[in-house]
């Protein structure tokens, strides 16, 4: 099977438009399956789609977002794991596409372009970031690849743990930079996937805890022997690697507040390494540009169509 679509729910009203996003796909139907994780405790309200044979429905109670996802991926059957939010929608032929870039890639995770929607069904931004290969820099630097317009290799998923039911907020992003410490990345410029934010949008996702958690999640993968050098070669411009410096930067002082002095001794001393390594590039603007100024994702808006960084 190429591919299992799992998308845990708490009940909203806005299932069914995920589940038939996907079951109206145009792959053969042994192609595809879809699970559904009902992490609500209690059961789901009746619909078509629950009828249909390329749908399972599984139970957890009231876990989190992150057991509910690993819950269904361990019953997976597909050679990729699609993980889809309940508010969230793909786009027609999503899976074909995907399929399409499947056959050209041996990359550990897929993506492609998104829209950011709110309510009202108004766009009101896209992302196309169009990285491909080793892209841990960029991901470590803060570049958002939603899930729901990703397909993660089921292999490459439980080969780095999928993901920690211990982040209380931003799983998405953890995985996402455990895999590219890990695998490379392949990107499609078609838009695969529309995004629910902006007005009218609610959320589980307690938001105020969404940078200690970032903290957290580099914190890990800046431990493990070679993170540098797989960063270094990441880095395609002098920006990137301006980043780099920043993160580890970044890293020493979140140490330093925390009291944990060995540990910002060595990110400062990593630090300093990546800035003799980088070379040239650090007579740059952009390196310093990088250094010393928040990273802002490539995205494009409806209105001007200009990507920043």
């Amino acid at each position: 099977m190429f591919c299992s679509t799992v998308i845990p729910t708490i009940g909203r009203s806005t299932l069914s438009r995920a589940v038939c996003s996907i079951l109206d796909q145009s792959l053969e139907g042994d192609d595809f399956e879809v699970i559904v994780v009902n992490d609500s405790g209690r059961p789901l309200p009746q619909a078509d789609w629950q009828q249909s044979r390329r749908v399972r429905i599984i139970n957890t109670n009231q876990c989190n977002r992150s057991v509910a996802r690993n819950a269904g991926a361990a019953t997976a059957r597909g050679k990729f794991l699609h993980f889809l939010d309940d508010d969230d929608w793909v786009l027609p032929d999503t899976l074909r596409t995907f399929w399409a870039l499947g056959r050209t890639s041996d990359a550990g995770w897929l993506y492609g372009a998104s829209q950011l929607v709110d309510s009202n069904g108004r766009l009101f931004n896209e992302l196309h970031l169009g990285m491909s290969g080793n892209v841990l820099a960029q991901v470590m630097a803060g570049e958002w690849i939603p899930l729901q317009a990703s397909l993660i290799k089921s292999e490459v998923f439980f080969a780095v743990g999928g993901f920690d039911p211990l982040m209380p907020v931003g799983q998405d992003k953890d995985l996402c930079a455990r895999v590219a410490a890990f695998s490379s990345f392949a990107s499609t410029p078609t838009t695969v996937a529309c995004i629910l934010r902006g007005v009218g949008w609610e959320t589980s996702t307690d938001y105020a805890r969404s940078r200690e958690s970032g903290y957290q999640s580099r914190e890990k993968l800046l431990s493990r022997p070679g993170i540098l050098s797989r960063m270094r070669s990441s880095a395609s411009s002098s920006y990137w690697h301006g980043r780099i410096l920043r993160v580890y930067l970044i890293s020493a002082l979140w140490n330093l507040r925390r009291k944990t002095i060995l540990t910002a001794m060595s990110r400062a001393t990593f630090g300093a390494a990546s800035f003799v390594l980088a070379g040239r590039q650090v007579l740059s603007p952009d390196f310093w540009r990088a250094l010393t100024t928040a990273h802002v994702s490539r995205t494009r808006t409806p209105h001007d169509r200009v990507k920043t960084s």
